[in-house]
C-alpha cells in the first residue's frame, strides 16, 4: 500500500509540475537578443536596434496588453518589424493586435502580413495603416539618418506561395545594407541569392513544443524535427532570425520554448 501510496502521489505531484511548467513558459515572456554584423553599414546606424515581434496570433498579455508594452518599454530600440499573425483564424478578433500596435507609436513600425492574416480576409490591414503602420507587401522602405540610408524589404507570406521578392527589390539601386521582413523562413534561399544582409521571419512558433538537444519536434510546412526552427541561420553574407514568437496556434501549450520578444542590433563587419 505504501509504494502504491508514493507512486500515485508522485505521479499527482508530477504531473502538477508538469502542468506548472506549462503554464510559466505560455505566460511569461521571454527576451532574446542578437547581435548581426554587416558589411558596409553606415556609421549612422551602427548599433541601429530592430525590436522584432512576431505571431501575436489575438492573445492577450493583460489589459490593452499592458504586461508586454511594460516589458517593451524598458527596452533600448529604434524601430519596430512585426512578420505577421497578428490575428488567428480560430480568434479573429483584433483588439490584442491593435492594443499593441498603440503601445509601439514612439517607433516607426513595419509590418508584412502572414497565414492568419489572410485566412481572416486580412481585415487587420486597414486598423494598421490607420495606426501609421508601413505595411511592406512585396515592397520596400528607404530608412534614413541623415544623409545615409539602409532598406527596409517586405514580402507578402511566403507560406501561401504569396512573396514576390523581385517586387520588393525593385528600385533598390545601391548595395546600402538589405534588412528583409517575411512571415515564414522558407523565403530564405530567395533571400541568400538576394544578398539580403537580413531575413527576419517567424511563423514557426519554435515548433510551441521543444525537446533539449534536439530542438522542434513539428513546424508548419516543415514536417517532423524541421531545419528551420528557431533561432540564427546563416548563409554567406546573409543571416535569418527565426523568432518563436508572442502566442500559440491550434493548442495552448509551450514546452522548453517560452514566448519572445527580439531585440537586434546591427553593427559593422569591419
Amino acid at each position: 500500500m505504501g509504494a502504491k501510496f508514493l507512486s500515485r502521489r508522485a505521479f499527482i505531484l508530477g504531473g502538477i509540475a508538469t502542468l506548472s511548467y506549462l503554464c510559466f513558459d505560455i505566460h511569461s515572456i521571454a527576451v532574446k537578443r542578437y547581435t548581426i554584423a554587416i558589411s558596409k553599414l553606415p556609421t549612422e546606424f551602427q548599433g541601429f536596434t530592430i525590436l522584432h515581434l512576431t505571431d501575436l496570433h489575438s492573445k492577450d498579455y493583460g489589459d490593452a496588453q499592458k504586461h508586454l508594452i511594460e516589458l517593451i518599454n524598458r527596452q533600448q530600440f529604434d524601430a519596430v518589424a512585426i512578420t505577421g499573425d497578428l490575428v488567428d483564424k480560430s480568434n479573429s478578433i483584433m483588439e490584442p493586435a491593435i492594443a499593441l500596435v498603440k503601445g509601439l507609436q514612439s517607433k516607426p513600425v513595419f509590418f508584412v502580413p502572414g497565414n492568419h492574416e489572410w485566412w481572416t480576409n486580412y481585415q487587420i490591414k486597414s486598423p494598421l495603416e490607420d495606426h501609421g503602420v508601413h505595411i511592406l507587401e512585396n515592397r520596400h522602405f528607404k530608412y534614413h539618418i541623415g544623409s545615409s540610408h539602409i532598406w527596409i524589404m517586405g514580402v507578402d507570406d511566403p507560406y501561401l506561395g504569396r512573396d514576390k521578392l523581385n517586387m520588393a527589390l525593385a528600385d533598390v539601386t545601391d548595395s546600402m545594407p538589405k534588412v528583409l521582413l517575411a512571415h515564414a523562413p522558407n523565403i530564405f534561399s530567395k533571400a541568400v541569392e538576394a544578398n539580403a544582409d537580413l531575413v527576419l521571419v517567424g511563423h514557426t512558433h519554435g515548433g510551441q513544443v521543444r525537446l533539449p538537444l534536439i530542438g522542434a519536434v513539428v513546424a508548419p510546412g516543415e514536417g517532423l524535427f524541421p531545419e528551420f526552427d528557431y533561432g540564427q541561420f546563416t548563409s554567406g553574407s546573409t543571416n535569418m532570425i527565426i523568432n518563436g514568437g508572442l502566442g500559440e496556434s491550434v493548442l495552448p501549450i509551450r514546452f522548453y520554448n517560452r514566448p519572445e520578444i527580439v531585440l537586434v542590433t546591427l553593427v559593422s563587419s569591419s
